[in-house]
């Protein structure tokens, strides 16, 4: 689907010479003899401003939650995403993604290879600094706390990249118990956290209108420096909450890699906010926890879910991956829709919407409702 013909090589002032049309769309014969065909569908998509593109659902309304989702978390069954016999399971598992911001896979193999299989089924494993599908126990190697027994507050991973990790995943292969403990079937902690960013942000705002705007417009540092051959900051500081142009596009929040805020007269105001934010994230009408068990695989969205962790004694086993934020919007579509439908939609461009239509995007200073919810 790339483009094959130069259209600079092409004299600016070729016209049509003859338009027909017929059941399939329109013919073209130009001033240069060249012919050209364009189907009703195409022609429909690039110049109807209402067009029903539903490659652009991905964008749409998602489905909040807080700790009551614990009664009816988003499954699905390992063998139905990995079966050949279509995309069926594939379409299931990215719409829950897409909805709730995770979903488990369950009954799969307790091994690091069907893990490894189902998650690259999604997209590409994504590689960074720590290496790319991993398979760890906690022993501080890679000087991050992710790497040790320690609890763990609600955090994204990854804010101090450009572009953070999109889907992260986790699959808890085994729990030893510490040497000479009690018997079995202790409490060995390491219980498991999640929180929708996307619903403590509007929380957030439906507290303080002010507060929810300081986390969107305040840009942040955030950095990795723990390894003595890497230093990793973002191209330009981000805030808590990123936008797109009405809705909320990303939560960046990561208190154990920000880096420090410069003295402003707005600073003060961040770290109000920024306050309000985590008692939120805190409260225990957010906080989904659960525990991480063997053939059971959580998938989630980065770029929305917050996880965690409770302190934990022993020694896990935990294998896992991230996949790009491109690669797993390209499965959930050609999983769920036509793949003409998809092509339209790619052609058409994000940019569609506000260019064609004549909507301007907000200004730098505005900060608009969500309508997403």
């Amino acid at each position: 689907m790339q483009r094959e013909v130069d259209v600079f090589q092409i004299p600016a002032d070729v016209v049509p010479k003859t338009v027909t049309q017929d059941s399939e769309g329109i013919k073209i014969l130009w001033t240069d003899s060249h012919n050209s065909h364009h189907p009703w569908a195409w022609i429909e998509s690039a110049l109807n401003p209402r067009y029903p593109d539903r490659t652009k659902e991905f964008f749409g309304k998602k489905v909040l939650w807080d700790a009551s989702i614990g009664s009816s978390p988003p499954e699905i069954c390992f063998d139905e995403v990995m079966a050949d016999s279509g995309m069926a399971g594939m379409a299931k598992l990215t719409n829950c993604i897409k909805s709730h911001g995770f979903c488990f896979v369950t009954n799969t193999p307790v091994t690091p290879e069907a893990t490894r299989q189902l998650l690259e089924r999604i997209g590409p494993i994504r590689h960074t600094h720590y290496g790319g599908f991993y398979d760890f126990v906690p022993d501080m190697a890679l000087a991050d706390t992710a790497y040790s027994n320690q609890a763990l507050a609600a955090h994204t991973d990854t804010t101090y990249f450009t572009e953070p990790a999109g889907l992260q995943a986790f699959h808890m292969l085994s729990h030893t118990p510490p040497p000479n403990s009690p018997p079995s079937g202790q409490n060995l902690g390491g219980r498991s956290l999640l929180v929708d960013g996307f619903n403590v942000a509007r929380k957030l705002q439906g507290l303080s209108n002010s507060w929810f705007r300081t986390l969107v417009r305040t840009k942040v540092p955030w950095h990795a420096s723990g390894n003595l051959d890497v230093a990793i900051t973002p191209d330009m500081a981000y805030p808590v909450i990123e936008m797109s142009p009405v809705n909320i596009k990303r939560i960046r929040w990561n208190n154990d890699d920000r880096g420090a805020l410069p003295p402003t007269p707005t600073t003060i105001e961040w770290y109000e906010a920024a306050r309000a934010w985590k008692s939120l994230l805190q409260h225990k009408d957010n906080e989904y926890w659960f525990q991480l068990e063997p053939g059971r695989v959580l998938i989630f969205d980065n770029w929305r879910v917050l996880h965690g962790r409770s302190a934990f004694e022993g020694l896990r086993r935990i294998c896992g991956a991230y996949i790009g934020r491109d690669d797993f919007i390209s499965r959930w579509r050609v999983s769920n829709l036509p793949r003409d439908e998809v092509i339209l939609g790619n052609m058409r461009g994000p940019w569609f919407d506000s260019h064609a239509t004549g909507k301007s995007k907000p200004s730098k200073t505005s900060v608009k409702e969500p309508s997403e919810y």
